[in-house]
């Protein structure tokens, strides 16, 4: 284990209102990670269907994936990873890829509707201020998927989710209100704040908050 793996391990606590831990699942996850690549050998030598990257070193976290399909059945038969991130991370990863395998292997069309909660479920609770490291796995399965779907052929079941300016004076997209919402900005105050939107721009707030409203729903569930 890296010192800033430990580092970040031993930041349990925070002073939010209340003390927060990491679940003993988690820790098991992240001390003992599922289906890692440890080196650059091994992922070389991995013969993989689909492979999603997500985020970038020079910013901190980054994804990559690697799976293997069953043709006849679209099963997911296999799943390799690696990583930048922090604990929560590896942890929401390794779990990930525990869930897509087991069994026999998770359908396509199923693991395509998995969500960063059925993640953190399994995991029995994250953090609030991590649950943003389990959308890194979640989004590098989804592009490994569709590179799956475009080197079979079936490039009409690619999903694309590209970003729409909300915005148009400081060029702030939906995607930055909902790494916000993520990062725990759930209010429009609060996203106001990390991102300025509407400071000048006031006709796109209406906007703003139906997309905040959408995001904190999708990821942290009803109010």
């Amino acid at each position: 284990m890296t010192s800033a793996e430990k580092d970040n391990y031993a930041d349990v606590k925070t002073k939010t209102g209340k003390e927060w831990f990491y679940t003993d699942v988690v820790k098991k996850h992240f001390f003992n990670p599922k289906n890692l690549f440890k080196t650059e050998k091994e992922a070389e030598n991995y013969k993989a269907d689909g492979v999603g990257i997500v985020g970038s070193p020079a910013c901190g976290d980054m994804m990559k994936m690697w799976i293997k399909v069953d043709p006849k059945t679209e099963r997911i038969k296999d799943c390799k990873w690696q990583t930048f991130g922090c604990a929560s991370a590896i942890a929401s990863t390794s779990m990930l890829s525990v869930m897509i395998t087991e069994k026999g292997g998770m359908k396509l069309d199923k693991a395509l509707q998995i969500k960063p909660q059925d993640i953190v479920k399994r995991l029995v609770d994250l953090p609030p201020r991590k649950f943003h490291c389990s959308v890194l796995g979640d989004k590098a399965l989804r592009e490994a998927i569709n590179v799956y779907f475009e080197k079979s052929g079936q490039k009409d079941r690619v999903v694309r989710q590209g970003a729409k300016i909300i915005d148009k004076q400081l060029k702030i997209t939906d995607k930055d209100i909902e790494e916000a919402v993520l990062e725990g900005a759930t209010t429009f105050e609060a996203v106001q704040k990390k991102t300025k939107i509407g400071v000048n721009d006031k006709s796109c707030i209406p906007e703003a908050e139906q997309l905040i409203r959408f995001y904190r729903e999708k990821y942290f569930g009803p109010d």
